[in-house]
């Protein structure tokens, strides 16, 4: 399984900060005792940490991968190609480990699995790594999906 790096608890995120608590302890207790590896596509993209947010202009994830919409900060820098070469890059990774599901943050131009922002909100969607994931075959949850999760012995 890849899980983004962010959920559970890398500083990987846009602004650098780790993500709320009780969303990194929630994804650690369904986790425990499963292999992962933590991706960060926009890392692996080229992009730094702290970097501007970033909306899908146009469409969603799978738009940007048929070229047909662009991934744009919020100082109205084109990162399209960083984003498609870190989904890239992520599903390599996927691939080299035999990852066939992925848990990705919901709402990132990125890993958004149901959910994408778009001008100070979110609407349906898919972000780019998780189009691409999507496209290969693999299992896409969300850190919502896991809501009512309980381990057996837990």
């Amino acid at each position: 399984m890849v899980v983004s790096a962010c959920l559970v608890g890398l500083r990987c995120r846009y602004n650098g900060k780790v993500l709320d608590s009780e969303i990194v302890t929630k994804v650690l207790k369904y986790l425990k005792g499963r292999w992962f590896v933590p991706i960060c596509p926009e890392q692996l993209g080229g992009l730094p940490t702290v970097r501007f947010p970033m909306e899908i202009e146009h469409g969603q994830g799978e738009d940007v991968l048929d070229g047909k919409a662009r991934v744009i900060d919020s100082e109205g820098f084109d990162r399209t190609a960083e984003m498609v070469r870190g989904a890239r890059e992520a599903y390599r990774i996927a691939e080299l480990t035999g990852a066939r599901i992925a848990l990705l943050k919901d709402g990132s131009p990125s890993c958004g699995s149901h959910l994408i922002k778009r001008k100070g909100g979110k609407v349906e969607g898919m972000g780019v790594a998780a189009a691409l994931f999507k496209r290969q075959g693999m299992v896409i949850m969300s850190e919502g999906d896991l809501a009512g999760f309980e381990r057996e012995g837990s």
